[in-house]
């Protein structure tokens, strides 16, 4: 008897416990790419590129200079200055690879920095939202695959509305 009424007792936990739990969902990325800071953000991203690609413009002419000065000079060149020269243009060619992959790093810190702020509105947005109708967990479709989700439970569209962010209509 006692077993039975434990038994009963962890049964009406379990259940109870169980409801108290809502689940939606939200694509996020969605949401980001129609905020309209998202178009200033990309701007000041793209400035920032064009900045870095100048310098690595800079260092690619005279990678193409250092090139074109050995295959116009070589044959005058001996055995030892043609070793330093292919030396030096080897060193030119690392170096303009090693800025490249710098200035893709530096893009993306940049990327993240500048987005940041967008992530945490977003963010903000969410918490409010789910407070407000009893949320207790968030999933985010982006990126993510589902087999199954259930729209009734989808706030992208109330987070959007909160923000103010219309999806635009398709021509």
């Amino acid at each position: 008897m006692r077993a039975k009424l434990i038994l009963a007792a962890i049964c009406l936990f379990s259940l109870a416990t169980t409801a108290q739990s809502k689940v939606g969902t939200i694509d996020s990325e969605l949401i980001i790419g129609l905020m309209p800071e998202t178009k200033k953000v990309f701007s000041l991203i793209e400035r920032y590129g064009k900045r870095l690609d100048s310098s690595y413009q800079v260092k690619y002419k005279e990678y193409q200079d250092k090139v074109a000065d050995f295959k116009a000079k070589q044959k005058d060149y001996t055995d030892n200055l043609k070793t330093l020269k292919i030396q030096d243009i080897n060193q030119t060619e690392q170096d303009l690879k090693q800025s490249r992959a710098n200035g893709n790093k530096l893009i993306q810190i940049k990327r993240d920095e500048v987005m940041r702020p967008l992530y945490t509105k977003l963010k903000k947005v969410i918490a409010d939202l789910c407070k407000t109708e009893g949320y207790t967990q968030i999933l985010t479709t982006s990126g993510n695959e589902f087999a199954y989700i259930d729209e009734k439970f989808d706030i992208t569209q109330k987070v959007m509305d909160k923000l103010g962010i219309k999806i635009p209509e398709q021509k």
